[in-house]
């Protein structure tokens, strides 16, 4: 029985399974089917390992209520299981942004070439917002003494974080009467191992409101950061063209492909593929030039500022390799799976990793430090270029399929290709709303999930909400699966959006779907859902806007903080597959009824992306609706 068609909706990714089966590589839609069928305790939240008591599992079915040996509800265990995947993501995201930050201060100090400031407009706007002074300073004087006020947003022990104050009025003012606007990205880490331990808080309301807390700490917080001080240091992303899917690929040029999160190194290998040294060297060994392609959110992260291809999602990793014309992949951290260096091994692949973060046994390691980061850029390129000859006799399969795209939207830009360069402002976009043009907004991110099949929840949940005139934003795998689907083109407005979306796309030249940057750079939509509420007539809180969030193909802990901090925003957010809480009645009923009688926002499982486009849209009417705002123009 053929299983590709089951597995993915994109048709690059469907001929490389076939080949990857040819092949006998297992790949992890093999590893998940192995695991069928997956530990029901698990899926439900309801086992418990935090003590060598255990492990400790309730029965969903017993009529007599159970507990665990030292006697923890079935309601605390689910809610401590959930928000330790809260802190989790928040770890990743956060600890993301302080790499950024140790970059942005080298460069700060002068004490790397690698880097420097290259948006020195957002740099003094950061500089005011911390009360650094800018006056009769030099640059990097200005941001030698901001990087160590944001290292202390990470160590805060007292008072509140300053990035959360950017919120609007009335939603920090809620936070502050709930008691969880954070105080430091790694107290609030800390304290949830600390609430989750056995023997510690055993109320599951309390545990989960520090869930939030946290969360807020990573969107509000380290994520937030980690996107500004990217800016700063690699430039704010502007409107630019590229190309999606595994056909990016070269059959006659060196590729390298740079995977995970980070920008630090793979910022720099930009300018070493382009180094005249790097391209004579490549020639030299028979190839005819250097190409490099992007995996996951680092491919996000070159796209928007160098228009740099994307090869791929997440579930594309494999696959990549699988092309068997891959010659150097380089990872740092996050969604990199170690079933890689197997894939690899079957090719003459070279895979680097460069994080001390992350290291796998018989894998080569180059380790990255920002000191020295040009000069390890151009050594892994040079890796690269040497391994060309190598291309062994499992041949070379590149499926030939790309699509074109439309990357490099922000909260920042958005003034400016709405307003115009001489009228800056979200005018256009709250009046497009008022009037019905426009129905309202959605923000559509999130990962794959083998369970899921590969786009088909990202593509058709997008389809359908602007086939009803939501302007839709998304980032990380989900602005991948829908640029390899055309969908981040502007002609994807005259196929798929409704007339009233479509009159705004045509006007302004952009495409139903807005690529706003990598996973971390979710907090993009954060900012830009705050200057609506500035620039007025939609409501004084989050909550009050016609807007939706949704991750229909999420896996990782990184999504559960993600999801998080957007209810404890105010925004309603509708997951593909449920949390690991549907253990606990009462755990469920808070995150997915009560929480937004509490914070604005809730959490909704919905399988069929495009039953879930409906809620979401559901939502967005109620929303209007309450605004009093004008009734839909062309409905």
């Amino acid at each position: 029985m053929d299983k590709t068609k089951e597995r993915s909706i994109d048709k690059t990714t469907q001929d490389m399974l076939q080949r990857a089966k040819e092949l006998n590589i297992p790949t992890a839609w093999d590893r998940l089917e192995s695991m069928l069928p997956q530990c029901g305790f698990g899926k439900l939240g309801i086992c418990c390992r935090n003590c060598e008591m255990g492990p400790c599992k309730i029965n969903p079915f017993s009529e007599k209520e159970q507990t665990g040996i030292c006697g923890a509800s079935v309601d605390t265990i689910v809610a401590r299981n959930f928000i330790r995947m809260i802190a989790g993501g928040a770890a990743a995201h956060s600890d993301h942004g302080r790499d950024i930050i140790h970059a942005f201060m080298l460069a700060a100090k002068g004490k790397t070439d690698a880097y420097g400031i290259k948006d020195e407009t957002k740099l003094k706007v950061l500089a005011r917002e911390y009360n650094v002074k800018i006056d009769g300073r030099e640059i990097n004087e200005i941001a030698e003494e901001l990087s160590e006020k944001f290292f202390l947003e990470f160590g805060r022990q007292h008072g509140e974080m300053k990035v959360p104050q950017r919120a609007p009025e009335k939603r920090l003012k809620l936070w502050r009467e709930l008691g969880i606007v954070p105080r430091g990205v790694d107290r609030e880490i800390v304290e949830t191992m600390h609430r989750t331990v056995m023997g510690v808080d055993n109320d599951y309301k309390n545990i989960l409101m520090h869930g939030f807390r946290t969360a807020l700490a990573d969107g509000w917080g380290g994520s937030m950061i980690a996107t500004d001080l990217s800016d700063v240091l690699f430039k704010s992303p502007e409107p630019i063209t590229a190309k999606s899917n595994l056909g990016v690929l070269s059959p006659d040029e060196v590729n390298i492909v740079v995977h995970g999160h980070e920008p630090t190194l793979s910022d720099v290998v930009v300018d070493a593929v382009r180094s005249p040294e790097m391209i004579e060297l490549a020639k030299k060994k028979g190839a005819k030039g250097i190409n490099l392609v992007g995996m996951c959110c680092t491919s996000s992260e070159i796209l928007m500022r160098h228009g740099i291809p994307v090869a791929g999602n997440f579930l594309q990793q494999e696959l990549a390799i699988l092309t068997g014309a891959v010659d150097l992949m380089m990872v740092d951290v996050q969604c990199i799976m170690p079933a890689l260096s197997g894939v690899a091994s079957a090719f003459h692949t070279k895979l680097v990793t460069t994080s001390p973060k992350n290291k796998a046994p018989g894998v080569t390691h180059v380790e990255f430090k920002a000191e020295k980061a040009y000069d390890i850029a151009k050594g892994i390129v040079k890796m690269a270029i040497e391994n060309f000859p190598n291309r062994n006799g499992n041949g070379i399969h590149i499926p030939d399929k790309s699509e074109d795209l439309v990357a490099g939207f922000t909260a920042e830009n958005i003034y400016n290709f709405l307003g115009g360069a001489y009228r800056a402002t979200y005018r256009p976009l709250n009046d497009a709303i008022i009037q019905g043009r426009i129905r309202g907004l959605a923000g559509v991110v999130g990962c794959n999930n083998p369970k899921i099949k590969h786009n088909y929840g990202h593509i058709e949940m997008a389809k359908e909400l602007i086939k009803n005139d939501v302007l839709v934003v998304v980032t990380g795998c989900s602005a991948i699966a829908d640029s390899e689907a055309g969908l981040l083109q502007p002609e994807a407005a005259v196929k798929y959006a409704g007339k009233g979306l479509r009159e705004i796309c045509e006007a302004v030249g952009i495409p139903p779907i807005l690529h706003v940057g990598s996973c971390v750079d979710n907090s993009r939509i954060l900012i830009a859902l705050t200057n609506v509420i500035r620039e007025g007539g939609l409501g004084e809180d989050l909550s009050d806007l016609p807007v939706a969030g949704a991750a229909p193909e999420w896996m990782s802990e990184k999504a559960v903080s993600i999801a998080s901090y957007f209810i404890a925003s105010g925004v309603l957010t509708v997951l593909g597959s449920p949390f690991q809480i549907l253990g606990s009645r009462k755990v469920t009923d808070f995150l997915c009824s009560e929480a937004e009688d509490i914070v604005g926002g809730k959490f909704v499982f919905e399988g069929d992306p495009v039953k879930a486009a409906r809620i979401m849209i559901d939502h967005i009417d109620k929303k209007r609706k309450a605004l009093k705002l004008k009734p839909l123009m062309y409905r």
